[in-house]
């Protein structure tokens, strides 16, 4: 059995708790958080042992792997402790607040000589690797464009809304998850070249100055093009599609559309994520953890970590994906398109 300690106790690391309950071969023993009073909870919900730090979790004999679920500011220092204790660690999105930072954390692995794994959840999810497998069967034939969009009415933690200890806004909260999205089907050996952007503060000037609707379009050596929609601004739920045009056919995928929907007058409590309101209209997902991709994913780290085989998301995919994002805010600046260095 592969011992897990998780760096975190927000709503992404419930999440990740949540999902290695899905995999037969890992077993959560630690956490800890920035918070004592919510790592002892947090430990208590998910009978594992509460740590003082991280260096209590990432020293402890009996994990084998870490997960970082924290802030992304705290993302290196998680990585660099992880690292000195020769752990494998597994990161949440985004890899980093910039490229630069990104090339940091996977300097560190390398040097360190550990496994590593970049947690993007978005290909892993279940109608989006059902997509991938129609594409790839060439079932659309050449695939062409992709639209794809994340929106919400905005973050559950403060943190995030400080976009200059984050790194950014909506575009680096969500659209790292688009990104990679594009890479994912268009081939991570098809090259982002060129990117547009453009974001703006519409609906949270009082919360944050970064941004919180944005869009980007991606050009691709290939000559495909992505449209990346991010957006904090959009009440009622999540928003998580993907639209996919090929030279002989078209896919749209809906992670947040489930097949449960109805008009309830009394509140019955948590329905989905971000869901702003309790009655009315309301569109739950069930089993969240697994629509979204989270014990797929974990899955897929864990099966890998423990063949010793290199996974299809590394921290080198994340040192990628914050580059694309760092020339699209170098272009939210310039009005012009942005060389992908």
């Amino acid at each position: 059995m592969i011992g897990v300690g998780l760096l975190g106790s927000g709503f992404i690391a419930e999440s990740y708790a949540d999902a290695l309950l899905d995999v037969r071969n890992a077993e959560l023993v630690a956490c800890t958080s920035r918070n004592p009073a919510r790592s002892e909870a947090f430990a208590r919900k998910w009978k594992v042992r509460a740590l003082p730090s991280m260096d209590a979790v990432c020293a402890d004999p009996a994990v084998d792997i870490v997960i970082i679920a924290l802030p992304n500011e705290i993302h290196l220092e998680a990585v660099e402790i992880a690292a000195r204790h020769g752990k494998a660690i597994i990161c949440t999105k985004p890899l980093a607040r910039t490229e630069a930072e990104a090339q940091q954390i996977l300097d560190v692995a390398n040097k360190a000589g550990i496994w590593h794994g970049y947690a993007e959840s978005s290909v892993f999810s279940p109608n989006v690797a059902k997509a991938y497998e129609i594409v790839k069967a060439g079932g659309i034939g050449d695939l062409l464009t992709m639209r794809a969009r994340e929106g919400h009415s905005g973050p559950h933690a403060p943190h995030f809304w400080d976009a200059e200890t984050a790194g950014g806004g909506a575009l680096l909260d969500m659209g790292c998850h688009t990104v990679e999205s594009a890479r994912h089907f268009f081939g991570k050996d098809n090259k982002v070249t060129e990117v547009m952007a453009w974001g703006s503060t519409m609906a949270h000037k009082d919360k944050t100055t970064g941004e919180d609707a944005a869009i980007a379009l991606l050009k691709f050596e290939g000559g495909q093009l992505a449209t990346i929609e991010s957006s904090w601004i959009e009440r009622g739920g999540m928003q998580l599609r993907h639209e996919l045009v090929g030279s002989a056919g078209r896919i749209v995928t809906d992670s947040s559309v489930g097949p449960v929907w109805g008009f309830i007058e009394n509140p019955v409590g948590y329905t989905v994520e971000k869901a702003d309101a309790e009655t009315g209209w309301v569109y739950p997902v069930p089993e969240e953890t697994r629509a979204y991709g989270f014990s797929q994913q974990m899955r897929h780290f864990i099966d890998h970590f423990a063949a010793g085989t290199v996974p299809s998301e590394t921290f080198e995919d994340g040192v990628i994906v914050n580059r694309i994002i760092d020339a699209c805010y170098r272009s939210m600046k310039t009005g012009q398109w942005e060389k992908v260095a």
